[in-house]
């Protein structure tokens, strides 16, 4: 069982919670928190595309072959779409409970 969503998510969190309980700013927490790894997971489809299409040369991706469906894969769609969930929920409850 991969568990890097998880623990991509915590580390999202802590992000968030450090800006929210430090600077009282749990928006730009979470916007921080959660864009740090949909750049990664951006990057590393970047990467995919360039090994299944692009002969293994970075000269050979277009400037869309990050974001070709094609280049992703359900494991790297958790991977960004889980802290970012996990963020949103923070950030609501916080709202709702503040």
């Amino acid at each position: 069982m991969d568990l890097s969503p998880v623990f991509h998510a915590c580390a999202a969190v802590a992000v968030q919670c450090l800006f929210g309980l430090i600077l009282n700013d749990w928006h730009s927490g979470a916007v921080l928190g959660c864009l740090w790894f949909i750049a990664r997971e951006q990057t590393q489809a970047e990467y995919r595309w360039i090994a299944m299409f692009g002969d293994g040369h970075r000269k050979n991706m277009p400037w869309w072959g990050g974001f070709a469906i094609r280049a992703w894969d359900i494991p790297s769609l958790l991977d960004m779409l889980v802290p970012v969930v996990a963020c949103a929920v923070v950030y609501t409850a916080v709202i709702l409970l503040g």
